[in-house]
């Protein structure tokens, strides 16, 4: 029997999930960024890590607004969380060296959208063939990094304190490109 490792997820199955309130406007109330893993604040958004991460570095960016549709958000909001994409874009590319992002939104539950009471944007470093065959056959994620550490890299980032550099953590293309007979 194989067995997949998850230790940071056991803390939210530990307390049974959410308690039917708004993870973003909580987060976005309280002050302990590190706790809620908060790399930034602007003035009508806020950039998080996501707690259950897609890729390593998966953040997500949240109006202040507490707003189910981008009708309803107001346009400096819009015009903001447009702009901390592209900062967040910039900071994933430099930290791990990704050739391409997913950005993009759900909006209402039947799109998927895991919080569907308020908008929000994820932005997630993808490289070629990092979709194997785990996600493929067996539905499960393999993250090479912990969401703390992830976390660090990218508070960092946003904040100055230093300069992004191409992570430690190997682009997964090539190993996957080769286990597939070649690259391109």
């Amino acid at each position: 029997m194989d067995r997949l490792w998850t230790p940071w997820r056991y803390a939210y199955v530990a307390q049974g999930g959410p308690d039917g309130g708004c993870i973003f406007c909580e987060k976005a109330a309280d002050n302990d960024d590190a706790a809620n893993l908060v790399v930034h604040r602007g003035s009508k958004n806020l950039v998080l890590m996501n707690l259950y991460p897609y890729t390593s570095g998966h953040v997500m960016i949240a109006p202040y607004q507490h707003v189910a549709s981008l009708e309803e958000a107001d346009e400096a909001t819009l015009e903001e969380m447009m702009s901390l994409a592209r900062l967040a874009e910039k900071h994933l590319r430099a930290i791990y060296g990704a050739p391409g992002l997913n950005i993009g939104m759900n909006i209402g539950e039947c799109a998927g959208a895991g919080v569907a009471g308020h908008i929000h944007m994820h932005v997630l470093p993808r490289w070629v063939g990092d979709t194997n065959f785990m996600t493929t056959t067996g539905e499960t994620r393999v993250l090479p990094e912990d969401v703390r550490t992830s976390y660090e890299k990218v508070r960092r980032a946003f904040t100055g304190e230093t300069a992004a550099r191409p992570s430690s953590i190997p682009a997964p293309h090539a190993a996957n490109a080769r286990s597939r007979g070649g690259e391109k």
